[in-house]
């Protein structure tokens, strides 16, 4: 291909995620692209926010992590506004175990609570709630983990940004220092797949079915790393915010 020619279209007319080129000219590893320029207003199509808080947290003990405080508020607050903040319309947070404590904590807070009675079956359940709720005006969804508060907005918008479904990339997920955590963004097409989930698992076996629609997104935050599974992890490190 001649320097500057516009990179191959598949048959389908979709350019391939690994035959987009950097602003260098030079092509990135497959999978990972760098997100546009664009304002939280201007993604491709409209992203809700699905946060997972049905858990039971049983290695934090008899509380539950999820209402727990950080830096002055409950961890899942801190989740569900990051989502609001972002630009996430609507926010879906998926309940289950100790969900009257889960919804108090949410008092205020623009958000959707859909209740999932399936919860104890495993995290694919919460899942499958999630998706099932988000509008059908909504193009992609990102699915947040309620024990994730340290992510930061700019991380959310970071993934929005890299969304381009017309140009076969349909799921975004953060990497910092080489390391792929959370939250991840999905486009609708997706929605079935992760419903047929089962058990206690997320959607990360997809990430490596889908890797050629996968865009690796470069953040400058920890947060996408750290999950607070243990009550020695509450406290931030230092850089986290």
């Amino acid at each position: 291909m001649k320097s500057g020619a516009a990179p191959p279209e598949d048959s389908a007319g979709a350019i391939p995620a690994h035959a987009l080129r950097l602003p260098d000219g030079s092509v990135p590893r497959k999978g990972r692209v760098p997100p546009r320029r664009a304002a939280p207003s201007d993604p491709e199509g409209a992203v809700a926010g699905v946060v997972l808080a049905a858990g039971s947290s049983r290695r934090m003990g008899p509380a539950n992590k999820l209402v727990l405080d950080v830096r002055g508020e409950p961890m899942v607050r801190h989740v569900a506004a990051t989502a609001r903040e972002a630009g996430l319309q609507p926010v879906v947070v998926v309940t289950g175990h100790d969900a009257d404590a889960v919804a108090a904590a949410l008092e205020g807070v623009d958000v959707r609570l859909v209740h999932n009675r399936e919860h104890e079956k495993g995290m694919s359940t919460s899942l499958a709630a999630g998706v099932d709720a988000v509008p059908p005006g909504c193009d992609a969804s990102v699915i947040l983990l309620g024990d994730m508060p340290w992510v930061r907005p700019e991380t959310i918008r970071a993934l929005r940004s890299a969304f381009r479904p017309g140009e076969g990339v349909t799921v975004c997920a953060p990497v910092h220092r080489g390391k792929r955590g959370n939250p991840v963004l999905w486009a609708r097409e997706h929605f079935p797949r992760m419903r047929s989930l089962a058990g206690d698992q997320g959607a990360r076996s997809l990430l490596e079915e889908l890797a050629d629609q996968v865009a690796e997104v470069e953040v400058d935050d920890p947060g996408v790393l750290k999950d607070a599974d243990e009550p020695g992890m509450l406290q931030p490190e230092p850089g986290d915010g």
